[in-house]
């Protein structure tokens, strides 16, 4: 019932109602027209010339008329894509019979439109007009009308105008074996020109093909509302949605099939016909058998010459009516290989318990989010040729496609899992008045999937037998100087390609091969090569691996708890702090209580024993810490991980956390749990396989999910059964009913269930409250969508990168600034605050450093014996944090609501609760005169030496004066 609700909410506010879009303006492209006016090629004299015309002129004559189609006249209108599909005739008094060939029949189509827009722009009704290409195909320009009067929760509401060139040739003159472009040759014989065929084929054939899906959708009552939703599920996947795999018009084809041929009935609702259309995706051979409709009742037309050259010619077939058209001439097989993984992935995460309506209809899967390795190729005037080049039977950037794929899948070989390179360039708004060159503007977008980072990050890829010469030189040939004779592990002696780098540096091997390829093979540089791989490891290179590998900063060796205790002139600045690393235990055998009570008891025995270990001690302090190999240990229990690229990306995860100053109020436990929960939950995408792909899934789950009705459950070794969730769920749902009567009540609003704690009450027990958790989402929701456009667009200085983890600072009445060098571990700041970026307003006071607290052990210390400066380290030291616990106890003792935000180089009262203290300090004034300006230096009081400055903004002082 929960699931059909959500889906009736979603149609209902996803449908578009035709009559509240009001009467559409057609009648003003109705007006009269300036007839018997001559046109030519001066209208457009780049695009007639770079898609190869001749000289190119005609007498305008006025439309045939105008037809709405599609998703309008359908009544299957979507939000957010409020556009009307206007059907233009074109006059066949302005074509010759053979304008067919040499994109004469292109250009002219284009110069109809350059009059119709200068008409357009005459008219007071219009606010502007743009061009668009009809699916991203260059030579076929669309006009896109901007009504001026706006329609009421529509905004962007366009009208897109089609032409249509119903009969305007002989079909038999454009069949997939003619050659229609004399250029055309392959030493010296003509080629069939197919491609282009097909695109004056769509055109004349457009109206007719309109009208079968609108006939179909008449007759049944679902099939609108199954149409939006596959809709809304297709444009949630951009590698889908595009111009080589799916549109909305295929939409409606497939569709129209399935019906026609009894694949869906008329009895079943909209989510049924919704998954039988996926289920036939998944299965149908579209490449051998394809779809076929037909003017009788059989499904399949018998075979013919015609249809035997599109099988060969094109990897997806779908046949119209007439069987003159393939329907799918534009998509490839990678397209249909990404459609069919999608609508796979959809129907396996449908068949689990919650239906799957988050993951098929709500969940963003982008680019940026899908793919483990993204590039962007900036090939402005990189490309020049001459002019023809630009369109033969295929565009050129549809060739180039081909090309940068074709490289990468040899080059990469099963490095990579799938391999998605599109070219969006045809939306240039000026590209049919400056001409066809300016496309190369929008940068080349290619998304690689990894099949394995044990592949990834392979150094050596072994090729050939040497003594297979004939490989051997196809290798080499593709390899260059990267290639070289090798004696393998076997005897075998083989060409290989060597990829050399660091260990630590082996996430980046696939960036410098897919650089070295671009270089060789398409003559690029590598700053037209922009990768998405490293730009966030700026925040993560300090030090080695430990442990788990998720701590932001992983710990160095310290001087006096190595082995060996070298020359003491070589650490006259060592430290007097020494971070613990968390070693957990997992027991097997008896329940949590029976842990609980032994617990203690077995740790102790464990350190006993270690003592006995050569080169192992513990401090006289601390019964569950050893010192090792230059590192101390603190022993307590929990469990490792199974993913390679989870360390990574739960660093990042907190050090966001940390740059954000949400580290008080989400323990790092939590936020480890977190970042699980993208790896174990993966679909309707996969395991993320990089630290980008990775960290922005992390970041939209904090943003997107539903945190206030639905408990986020981590089942690591999928241990929970049926009664587990039902646990979980009553723990859940017990929990906010505690809270319902006020939600600013609740202690905490996030509840994460996991092995051994079913009731949340580990690491979110009173943390993050709802006011926090409000702050967490709208930063990670910010930094989310930073993310993504710096993946998507142009921007590669580094302040861009930085941003995700500098937020600003204005957003606070007042900031506490620390001393820098009593911090114990002040080589971890990624940055120094900006004051700038703060709030602009009053110093309340200055005070000095403290010569007490060192981060270095003094000279005269050294004199000492080893022993005695183990003595004086000090085990996990951070003066920070018992500044703000203290600072938070009391105010609490004092009866005021204030509440810090810790990061790594600050503390931060925010803006709610400052104004918190205000009117609590406000309320008292007659009673204790307390000024509230002294609560601020009484803070500072409280961390001298620790403090260095307290900045207050100006709103918040000129309250504090009244």
């Amino acid at each position: 019932m929960e699931a059909d609700s959500k889906l009736n909410d979603l149609l209902e506010k996803s449908r578009i109602d035709r009559d509240s879009t009001g009467t559409v303006s057609f009648h003003q492209l109705k007006k009269p027209l300036m007839l018997y006016l001559k046109v030519t090629s001066e209208l457009a004299p780049s695009f007639v010339s770079e898609i190869g015309a001749d000289k190119v002129e005609f007498i305008f004559k006025k439309p045939n008329g105008f037809r709405p189609v599609g998703s309008y006249s359908t009544r299957c209108m979507a939000k957010p894509d409020a556009s009307v599909d206007l059907l233009l005739h074109l006059p066949k008094e302005c074509f010759h019979e053979k304008d067919y060939m040499n994109h004469l029949y292109h250009a002219k189509r284009c110069l109809y439109l350059c009059v119709l827009k200068n008409h357009l722009l005459l008219s007071s009704s219009v606010e502007k007009v743009e061009w668009s290409a009809l699916q991203n195909e260059a030579r076929k320009p669309v006009l896109v009308v901007f009504p001026a009067k706006k329609v009421d929760h529509l905004p962007g509401f366009s009208i897109r105008i089609i032409p249509s060139a119903k009969s305007l040739f002989d079909v038999a003159m454009l069949s997939m074996s003619s050659n229609n472009l004399p250029s055309v040759t392959a030493d010296g014989d003509s080629l069939p020109t197919p491609t282009y065929n097909l695109s004056i084929l769509e055109d004349m054939f457009l109206e007719e093909n309109s009208n079968l899906l609108e006939n179909r959708l008449s007759q049944w009552k679902a099939l609108p509302d199954a149409l939006i939703l596959l809709k809304i599920w297709a444009r949630q996947r951009s590698s889908i949605y595009a111009h080589d795999c799916l549109n909305g018009f295929l939409i409606f084809v497939i569709v129209s099939f399935l019906a026609r041929f009894g694949y869906i009935e008329k009895s079943q609702n909209a989510l049924q016909i919704f998954t039988k259309t996926l289920e036939f995706i998944t299965t149908h051979d579209f490449e051998g058998s394809g779809l076929f409709f037909t003017a009788g009742k059989t499904k399949i037309l018998a075979s013919t010459e015609e249809n035997k050259k599109f099988k060969e010619l094109f990897p997806v077939l779908i046949c119209d009516p007439s069987t003159h058209v393939n329907l799918a001439f534009r998509m490839t097989s990678i397209g249909l290989h990404e459609l069919r993984h999608e609508a796979s992935s959809t129907l396996t995460r449908m068949k689990l318990s919650d239906g799957g309506f988050e993951e098929a209809f709500m969940t963003k899967i982008d680019y940026p989010v899908k793919y483990d390795h993204c590039i962007r190729l900036h090939l402005e005037g990189k490309i020049a040729e001459p002019t023809s080049v630009f369109c033969l039977d295929k565009e050129y950037w549809r060739i180039y496609e081909q090309k940068v794929h074709s490289l990468l899948e040899q080059g990469l070989g099963d490095r990579a899992k799938s391999i998605r390179v599109v070219w969006r360039n045809a939306n240039q708004g000026s590209y049919v008045e400056d001409g066809l060159s300016v496309l190369d503007r929008e940068p080349l977008f290619i998304g690689i999937s990894i099949r394995s980072t044990e592949n990834a990050f392979r150094m050596v890829d072994i090729g050939p037998d040497a003594d297979n010469k004939e490989e051997v030189l196809k290798f080499r040939k593709f390899g260059g100087d990267k290639s070289e004779l090798r004696r393998l592990e076997d005897g075998r002696i083989a060409e290989c390609t060597v990829w050399e780098t660091q260990q630590w540096r082996r996430h980046l091997i696939m960036k410098q091969m897919i650089e070295y390829i671009f270089e060789r093979h398409l003559s690029l540089y590598s700053d037209d090569i922009v990768q998405l791989v490293d730009q966030l490891d700026f925040s993560l290179l300090y030090g080695d691996k430990a442990l788990r590998l998720t701590s932001v900063f992983p710990p160095e060796p310290h001087p006096l708890v190595c082995v060996k205790i070298v020359e003491r002139r070589l650490h006259e600045h060592m430290p007097s702090c020494i971070p613990t690393m968390e070693v957990m235990i997992q027991l097997e055998g008896p329940g949590d209580l029976e842990i609980e009570k032994t617990k203690t008891d077995f740790l102790l025995q464990i350190v006993k024993k270690l003592q006995k270990v050569k080169g192992i001690t513990r401090p006289a302090t601390e019964n569950n810490v050893v010192f090792m190999g230059g590192y101390a240990f603190r022993l307590s229990i929990l469990h490792e991980t199974g993913f390679p690229t989870y360390a990574p990306v739960a660093r990042l995860a907190k050090r966001w956390v940390s740059a954000h100053l949400f580290s008080g109020c989400l323990a790092e436990e939590a936020i480890e749990l977190l970042v699980a929960h993208v790896f174990l939950t993966p679909l309707p995408l996969g395991v993320p396989l990089s630290r980008f792909s990775g960290f922005l899934r992390f970041l939209r789950l904090l943003a997107d999910y539903d945190w206030w009705s639905c408990p986020l459950i981590v089942d690591r070794n999928s241990d929970f059964g049926i009664n587990d969730h039902k646990d979980i769920n009553d723990n859940f749902m017990s929990s906010r009913k505690r809270d319902e009567e006020g939600r600013q009540n609740i202690s905490s609003a996030m509840f994460l269930a996991a092995p051994y704690d079913k009731a949340s009450e580990a690491w979110t027990t009173f943390s993050p409250n709802l006011s926090e958790q409000k702050r967490l989402v709208a930063s990670a929701r910010s930094s989310a969508n930073v993310l993504s456009k710096l993946v998507l667009q142009e921007h590669n200085d580094s302040v861009q990168w930085e941003s995700l983890f500098r937020p600003p600072l204005d957003k606070y009445d007042a900031v506490v600034l620390l001393h820098r060098e009593n911090l114990p571990y002040p080589r971890r700041l990624l940055f120094p605050p900006k004051l700038n970026q703060g709030p602009k307003g009053d110093h309340v006071a200055r005070w000095e450093a403290s010569t007490y607290v060192n981060r270095f052990l003094l000279p005269g210390y050294l004199e000492r014996s080893h022993e005695q400066l183990k003595e004086e380290l000090m085990l996990d030291s951070d003066p920070t944090k018992c500044f703000l616990s203290v600072l938070e106890a009391s105010f609490l003792i004092q009866n005021r609501n204030i509440k810090t935000y810790r990061g790594s180089y600050r503390a931060l009262l925010s803006a709610e609760t400052v104004w918190d203290v205000v009117e609590a300090v406000k309320r008292k004034r007659d009673e204790d005169e307390t000024d509230p300006k002294e609560i601020l230096k009484a803070v500072g009081e409280m961390g001298k030496g620790l403090v260095r400055d307290i900045l207050v903004a100006q709103v918040s002082m000129t309250f504090l004066k009244a």
